[in-house]
């Protein structure tokens, strides 16, 4: 602290030639005790005070002299830069302040000193209280008597006390095992002796103050116990893992070898020594550019992945002259500096042995990746489709594979069968599944809009047109899917324009000159036969072709009809579950199911089940409760219907057909199915082969 902080300013100053009288009168207007003495210029050249009045009044002398008589002149003075502690010194009680040219400038007096003294000890004081009250472990200090003096906010909160209820007390009363007392009466000091304190366990280090050669108290230090436990097991944890890493390291086929960022080999495995033909103890210690310069090997790994701080791979040639893969791999630390550098070595003839392998590893990967996208999809994908027969399995296994690419995809199938789920498990495992996928029906626009809503328009188009304009559906799904559905019903002259987008990826928005480019996979279905519709002249075969790059069709539900219990079971849980209903279905139900040819397809079956949920008065659903078209069709007739002229080959192949599977639905054994159609059971194995009946 320097002067010019402590002194007061602005001091009283009496000229040399006052006479005593007059500094009297001074001192009693400005009510000092004391004032420097200065000459004609200014010039400090003594000090008098109240000390140098009364000793003149008992010595009888004229109280007109002039101050200089009697004044103090052995001074210590003091610049205002000075620092407090440098100049005072016992016996000075005050101490005039004075600029560089000698002006005085201020006074600093006892009430300076001691309103400093008072300052600095507040300081002092709420320096300790803070540093008291904010160490982590916990404090208590006693008096020469025993009684409790200090108390920090740690043994506050773990004791739970607070310091107001026991500063005072003996401490023998509030703690009796602290063992303080023990401390004040041998003034031994105790180090790391473990203590109970309220039910808690902890280490405890006890001292006795002294002061003027006395004790004059004791403090004890503690600390939870639970600390040091924790500090152990994090010890032992981090030992157990440096043995488990040593471990790992030596159990690698691998040679690893590790430096830190500086390039200062840290360790290395046995297998390096073995596939370098080298012994460690070359390396430790060593950096890479020595042991690169002394043809250890022909080149560091590590030097290079410190120079461009990514990962490198390289070949190596050893001293022993082998040829070695290297890889290095840096590793950062929070402040994104490389701390260490990992390099795995590997023998590359062991690796071309393992090529072969790796190859035929990779196919089969390749096979597997796609069997599990299949079974995901069939098992937690599309809630609505069913997988339970062949068909349908190689259908979904094809569609997985086909997901991958990005070709333009054709679904075909009777209206009802699945064709937007297909869509849907096409995108969601192709590579465009973050994206939008966007569908349309082409059939339920209008001609007139349909243009406008999937390329857009330009502002002022046409009438009643957005002034902004309006983007298309090509291009809302830009590197999205687009789905166009029900493509059999664009109009010719749309035709033309998809095409281009098709092969060119851009198109022209409706009255607008600039082309848009746009990333879409599109995805068709239709339930109408394009080629028949090409042949009319009512689809452009070049379109057809360009949409007919990958065909998927879906068969009908009549096709696969051992996916109708799996398929009713799905919808029954589906609506029960809607309208919180429990309705179960007979098993004569299912073989009216399984008889009925299903045109509305799959469709058809989710409507029905539907209806027969709501509208059903009993939670059993029984066979009286279907449609009259249903139970008729279901009736055993021996009679055969024809409602259109067919090959007659065709017509007996389709009887063949029906009666097998009517027939292996209703008897167990090839025997017994022979028995009824009277013919041999090799015969019934071998037409069954034929349509495609399983056995």
């Amino acid at each position: 602290m320097k002067l010019k902080d402590v002194m007061s300013k602005d001091p009283v100053v009496i000229h040399m030639e006052k006479s005593l009288k007059e500094a009297v009168a001074l001192f009693i207007q400005k009510e000092v005790d004391g004032a420097p003495v200065v000459d004609d210029e200014g010039q400090l050249v003594g000090l008098i005070t109240k000390s140098h009045v009364y000793r003149a009044v008992v010595e009888d002398m004229d109280m007109s002299v002039p101050v200089k008589q009697v004044m103090q002149t052995n001074l210590t003075i003091g610049h205002m830069d000075d620092s407090l502690e440098e100049v005072l010194h016992p016996g000075i009680g005050r101490l005039p302040v004075v600029d560089d040219e000698g002006q005085v400038v201020g006074m600093i007096t006892r009430t300076d000193l001691a309103r400093v003294f008072f300052q600095s000890y507040k300081e002092v004081a709420c320096e300790f209280d803070t540093i008291l009250n904010y160490t982590h472990n916990l404090i208590i200090s006693v008096d020469e008597h025993g009684k409790i003096r200090v108390f920090n906010r740690a043994a506050e909160k773990h004791l739970g006390i607070k310091a107001e209820e026991v500063r005072g007390k003996y401490v023998s009363e509030v703690f009796p095992t602290s063992r303080l007392n023990e401390v004040l009466e041998t003034g031994k000091v105790e180090t790391v002796q473990r203590v109970n304190v309220r039910g808690r366990n902890y280490i405890s280090n006890r001292t006795p103050i002294y002061k003027d050669g006395k004790i004059a108290g004791a403090v004890a230090v503690l600390q939870d116990v639970s600390e040091f436990e924790e500090m152990s097991k994090e010890i032992k944890l981090a030992k157990e893992l440096n043995e488990e890493l040593e471990a790992i390291i030596e159990s690698s086929y691998d040679g690893l070898y590790v430096t830190d960022g500086n390039g200062i080999t840290l360790r290395l495995n046995k297998a390096f020594e073995m596939i370098m033909g080298v012994n460690g103890k070359e390396f430790l210690g060593k950096h890479v550019e020595e042991i690169e310069k002394e043809g250890i090997v022909s080149q560091s790994v590590s030097r290079l992945v410190l120079q461009k701080r990514e990962p490198v791979t390289i070949i190596q040639e050893s001293r022993s002259g082998k040829t070695v893969l290297s890889t290095g791999t840096p590793v950062f630390d929070s402040k994104g500096n490389i701390f260490r550098v990992v390099s795995n070595i590997r023998d590359l003839s062991e690796l071309n042995q393992l090529k072969h392998k790796l190859e035929q590893a990779q196919g089969l990967t390749q096979h597997y990746q796609s069997q599990l996208r299949t079974l995901r999809t069939q098992f937690m994908g599309e809630s609505n489709f069913i997988v339970k027969s062949a068909k349908m399995r190689d259908l979904l296994d094809m569609v997985i594979r086909v997901a991958q690419a990005d070709s333009i995809v054709l679904i075909t199938g009777e209206s009802g069968t699945g064709k937007e789920l297909i869509a849907s498990i096409i995108h969601n495992n192709s590579q465009r599944k973050d994206k939008q996928f966007i569908k349309i029906n082409c059939g339920a626009i209008p001609a007139t809009l349909l243009e406008s809503e999937l390329f857009g328009y330009e502002a002022g188009a046409f009438t009643g047109a957005k002034k902004s304009g309006k983007s298309g559906y090509f291009e809302l799904a830009d590197g999205g899917t687009l789905f166009l559905d029900e493509i059999g019903d664009l109009p010719y002259n749309l035709q033309v324009k998809l095409l281009r987008v098709l092969q060119n990826h851009e198109f022209n928005r409706v009255g607008g000159e600039k082309s848009v480019k746009v990333d879409v996979r599109v995805i068709a279905a239709t339930n109408q036969n394009l080629l028949e519709k090409v042949r009319s002249k009512e689809f452009r075969e070049d379109l057809y072709y360009r949409l007919n790059v990958i065909p998927v069709h879906i068969p009908p539900l009549r096709e696969r009809k051992e996916e109708i219990p799996v398929l009713v079971m799905h919808f029954l849980e589906v609506f029960n579950r809607k309208y919180k209903l429990n309705r179960r279905i007979t098993p004569q139900v299912i073989d009216v199911f399984m008889d009925y040819d299903w045109p509305g397809n799959i469709r058809e079956l989710e409507n029905l089940i539907e209806r027969l949920v709501v509208t059903s008065n009993n939670d059993i659903i029984k066979a009286e409760d279907l449609p009259h078209v249903m139970n008729k069709a279901a009736l055993p007739s021996a009679a055969v219907s024809v409602t259109s002229i067919v090959p007659m080959r065709d017509a007996i192949a389709s009887v063949e057909k029906q009666l097998l599977q009517k027939a292996f639905a209703q008897y167990r054994s090839t025997r017994e199915i022979g028995r009824a159609l009277q013919i041999n059971a090799s015969t019934v194995v071998r037409k069954a082969a034929r349509y495609g009946i399983k056995t």
